[in-house]
């Protein structure tokens, strides 16, 4: 951990969106779930503010602020109606000279875009599910079940359902259909590896530490369709994914199983071009870790993977949250050694 930049001396300015659009509980929990990690921060000893962003209007709400004198962290996940806009709040920062927590705004673009993700990893030689990208409504010659169909730029498995596992070609076919006329976008088809699943948040620059592995345990389900994180898994109280899905932490895994998982995040997180902290998405299988997905931005509420995590490993939230805001001053002229490492 950088232990040599005082907390008190490093001022941080938490930049979250906060749609007009949503409904009034979920602005409330928005900003609940923000001051709860900035309090836990400032108990720390930094210096705290928070900026929502309620518009597209971020570089203004940024003007009062210098970039001399503020570490952002960066929580603005969008800019309130623009679709996939997640990099954009980075490049404004950027463009403004603010160091922010996380990932560079090309890394952001990058990870929207499932077929550039799959494409890296594949020419990285890390293991991840056969895939084929669909812009009509064609298998396009795929005939390997069960397949997982998904729209290529959303995240947090929007679009993602039981429905998603295809077990033969009329499924596949309607599946796809259903992704270009729902989301307008292509369709990405993958093998679906029917085995256990783990989330695993790595963190640092150079050097990287992997956060003890969870598992989301699917053994409830005796359904293929079922045994996958679905949006109502991981948004919807009271679904059946969401009660059901149980998350084991740490995951149980031999040593050298751990050790594999571990060479795998990491090899994903350096070509995907992840910085700071992310989560890395895993299924295993046949004794392959395969990566399905990087999260470059990963959620980091209390309740979420990465703070659990981070605390198992002997990091409070509040420390959680300072380490990482002392990993992105690195890189800041005045606190930083320019080395960018942690």
């Amino acid at each position: 951990m950088p232990v040599d930049i005082d907390p008190a001396q490093v001022p941080v300015l938490v930049v979250y969106n906060m749609d007009p659009a949503w409904a009034a509980q979920d602005r409330d929990e928005v900003v609940s779930v923000s001051n709860r990690l900035g309090r836990a921060i400032a108990e720390i000893g930094h210096p705290m503010s928070f900026l929502p962003v309620e518009d597209d209007g971020i570089a203004e709400h940024l003007g009062p602020y210098r970039p001399l004198e503020h570490i952002v962290l960066n929580w603005c996940e969008s800019i309130p109606g623009v679709p996939h806009s997640e990099w954009m709040a980075a490049d404004v920062m950027e463009r403004q000279g603010f160091v922010f927590t996380g990932a560079g705004a090309s890394t952001l673009a990058l990870s929207q875009n499932k077929y550039r993700v799959k494409k890296i990893l594949d020419l990285s030689g890390i293991p991840t599910p056969g895939w084929r990208l669909c812009t009509r409504p064609d298998s396009d010659g795929w005939n390997r079940f069960p397949a997982i169909v998904k729209p290529v730029n959303e995240h947090c498995s929007e679009g993602i359902t039981r429905d998603s596992v295809v077990t033969n070609r009329d499924d596949l076919l309607k599946r796809i259909a259903y992704i270009l006329d729902t989301y307008r976008q292509p369709a990405i088809v993958e093998d679906f590896i029917d085995g256990r699943e783990f989330h695993v948040s790595l963190w640092g620059n150079g050097k990287l530490e992997v956060l003890p592995p969870a598992e989301m345990d699917f053994s409830v389900f005796q359904d293929i369709h079922d045994r996958l994180c679905t949006f109502e898994a991981k948004f919807v109280p009271g679904s059946d994914p969401y009660e059901k899905i149980r998350t084991l932490l740490p995951a149980p895994l031999g040593r050298d199983e751990l050790h594999r998982l571990e060479r795998v995040c990491s090899a994903a997180y350096q070509a995907i071009g992840c910085r700071d902290y992310a989560r890395i998405d895993v299924r295993y299988q046949d004794g392959l870790f395969f990566v399905l997905d990087v999260n470059p931005n990963a959620d980091i509420s209390e309740d979420a993977s990465m703070a659990c995590a981070a605390e198992l490993a002997g990091f409070s939230y509040g420390e959680m949250g300072s380490r990482l805001i002392r990993l992105a001053a690195r890189r800041h002229p005045v606190w930083g050694d320019d080395r960018g490492t942690g």
